[in-house]
């Protein structure tokens, strides 16, 4: 049954030249889309979401983060504030 879901597949290129592929069931981009939000876009959001969410779990719910990976995080969640209009814990309902 699994092999009935359509997929679809994306690339993403660094900085740096490298790129590499991801591709997921086509059905989840469309149900986390926002409005006529373009599939690329979706996926920026997603991507920047587990980022933030990533960053957020590892400063305050982990071990030892040192300044560096405070400064990550503090910048992680300026993007995300600047690209979604609202905080991390506002988006969550996960503040600290």
């Amino acid at each position: 049954m699994t092999e009935e879901v359509e997929t679809t597949t994306f690339e993403i290129s660094a900085d740096d030249g490298t790129t590499d592929d991801i591709t997921i069931p086509a059905g989840l981009v469309d149900l986390v889309a926002e409005g006529d939000q373009s599939d690329a876009e979706t996926i920026g959001d997603i991507a920047l979401l587990s980022f933030a969410s990533r960053a957020h779990h590892i400063v305050h719910h982990g071990e030892d983060a040192d300044a560096e990976l405070e400064a990550q995080e503090a910048r992680v969640m300026e993007l995300f504030e600047e690209r979604f209009g609202v905080t991390y814990g506002e988006a969550t309902g996960h503040q600290h």
